[in-house]
């Protein structure tokens, strides 16, 4: 009986989910402070520009990842985990499965944070612009939480079917979570001159979030993240937003998890095995 009980001790010990609140904790800054910052531009017009929203958004990730990185490593993105799992032999499927349920848990919590924080000027600026929410227009809306292709606070969602079609959403997505794998890998070799700092990875992971979205945020609002995404776009769907939240115009939200998915693995292989020490 004696070694029964010390056998479930050893194992309950052997359980260790600061890993797990980390990405839920990281996730949370990155998502929140983003999408707030969508929030502000769109209802408030405080900011003045696409390049203040991209580097509220860096800053968000940067403290997300010095939140997280002595505990977690700090993926925060469903994508990144899955270009780490694919070339790091030791994270395990369990620990995949469960960063990408914290990601997703994380990022949910953000998107309730925004809606109730700024519910009241959401329904202000609804009422001012006569959008409906749920039906086509309001997306205008709906890109505070998901994100859709163009930008519907750029291109009026009656004109952006001729724009840009899936495909192309879908390599945008790709190519921009590419080039942030890319660095990320490139920051967190141990062998570069990069990991060799405490300090420098995060901002220059959260200087390349910046760059990344203030060149195609106008396109595709730069998603790079499938939690990032899909949890403040279930939020919106449970909100009123409804077809326009999932599946949203055309059914494009899959774009937002797959792109992101085939970006990261190529990212992470460019820099694996070409340019690693």
């Amino acid at each position: 009986m004696n070694k029964i009980v010390h056998s479930l001790s050893k194992k309950s010990q052997g359980i260790n989910c600061r890993p797990y609140f980390a990405e839920i904790i990281g996730t949370y800054f990155l998502v929140f402070f983003g999408t707030a910052a969508v929030t502000i531009a769109v209802l408030l017009g405080i900011l003045s520009g696409i390049l203040q929203v991209g580097i509220l958004w860096g800053i968000g990730l940067t403290l997300g990842i010095f939140a997280a990185a002595p505990h977690s490593g700090a993926h925060l993105n469903p994508a990144i985990t899955i270009a780490m799992y694919i070339f790091n032999k030791d994270l395990s499927f369990l620990k995949v499965i469960g960063y990408i349920c914290s990601q997703m848990i994380g990022a949910i919590l953000a998107g309730l944070s925004v809606l109730i924080i700024f519910s009241p000027f959401i329904t202000r600026f609804e009422i001012l612009n006569k959008i409906t929410r749920g039906e086509p227009g309001s997306e205008l809306t709906a890109m505070l939480f998901g994100e859709y292709f163009p930008n519907p606070d750029v291109i009026p969602h009656d004109k952006a079917i001729d724009l840009m079609s899936s495909f192309s959403a879908l390599g945008i997505e790709a190519f921009g979570t590419a080039v942030l794998a890319f660095v990320i890998f490139m920051c967190t070799d141990p062998k570069g001159m990069i990991a060799k700092t405490n300090f420098l990875a995060p901002i220059l992971i959260g200087l390349t979030l910046t760059l990344l979205i203030t060149l195609f945020g106008g396109l595709t609002q730069a998603g790079w993240n499938p939690a990032r995404d899909f949890g403040p776009r279930l939020v919106a769907y449970f909100a009123g937003w409804d077809s326009i939240a999932i599946p949203g115009p055309n059914g494009g939200f899959w774009i937002y998890i797959l792109g992101p998915i085939i970006g990261a693995p190529i990212g992470g292989l460019i820099y694996q095995k070409i340019l690693k020490n």
